[in-house]
């Protein structure tokens, strides 16, 4: 990239773009550390302040870890969701190119706690459909789903293959979403979750707790634990009614 490449659209945007492609073709890999601000300067004929721009929001956007006197260095690649969506796994990873398999680590017909009774909206002692689910990214494990499920949502989902379509896929398609309810958590990981997700010693996972509403009562509630090693949510959206 020359100067006059960089003479149109936001010159911070072509900066941003040349560091990103040099990033995603292997130029620059995880650790290392890219050109100091000056060298960019030089090499792509912008100012200190388009440079400087460029790089605070690639680091904001986790591209990039920014080091006070020492420099910038490329960020460990995380896996990156909307915190107000609800995707399909499988589709998530196919789109980044990648494969999706999946390992059922429990299915079974279960009577519901007090607890569990209450999130679903049945009584105690209801049975509930429980399935836990390890999904992985090119055989990498990236999310453990432990499931519970409403019956009236989904009878037949104890006769599902969730090593061929996910628990989310099947659901959105018999029984259509009304409503969403997120909370997004970091912990420190079960024994069970941190083996089975391969975590390293003390590594936090991020906890997505979600519950669905279908036609008029909580369809599912569902824990979907990743690395945090790996994985973040973030978005951006606007709100539905200008601030006065």
């Amino acid at each position: 990239m020359n100067s006059k490449t960089l003479a149109s659209d936001p010159l911070y945007l072509k900066v941003k773009k040349h560091i990103l492609d040099q990033i995603r073709k292997g130029v620059w890999g995880a650790a290392d550390r890219i050109p100091s601000e000056n060298a960019l300067i030089e090499e792509l004929g912008a100012s200190k302040m388009t440079v400087n721009r460029a790089l605070r929001e690639l680091a904001q956007e986790g591209h990039l870890i920014r080091i006070v006197g020492v420099g910038s260095f490329v960020a460990e690649s995380k896996v990156q969701v909307h915190p107000l969506e609800i995707r399909n796994i499988a589709d998530e990873i196919a789109e980044r190119g990648h494969v999706h398999s999946a390992r059922v680590e429990h299915l079974a017909e279960e009577k519901a706690n007090q607890r569990l009774a209450e999130d679903l909206g049945i009584g105690p002692g209801a049975r509930v459909f429980h399935s836990v689910i390890l999904h992985l990214e090119n055989e990498e494990p990236l999310q453990l789903e432990d499931r519970y499920v409403n019956p009236a949502a989904a009878p037949d989902y104890m006769s599902c293959d969730f090593t061929q379509v996910t628990p989310a896929e099947y659901l959105m398609k018999v029984a259509p979403l009304q409503e969403v309810e997120h909370i997004v958590e970091a912990q420190m990981p079960t024994p069970y979750v941190a083996r089975l997700l391969e975590l390293q010693p003390n590594e936090p996972c991020l906890v997505v707790t979600r519950r669905t509403w279908a036609l008029g009562h909580v369809a599912s509630g569902a824990r979907l634990y990743h690395p945090g090693s790996t994985y973040r949510v973030g978005g951006r959206f606007s709100p539905a009614t200008p601030p006065s």
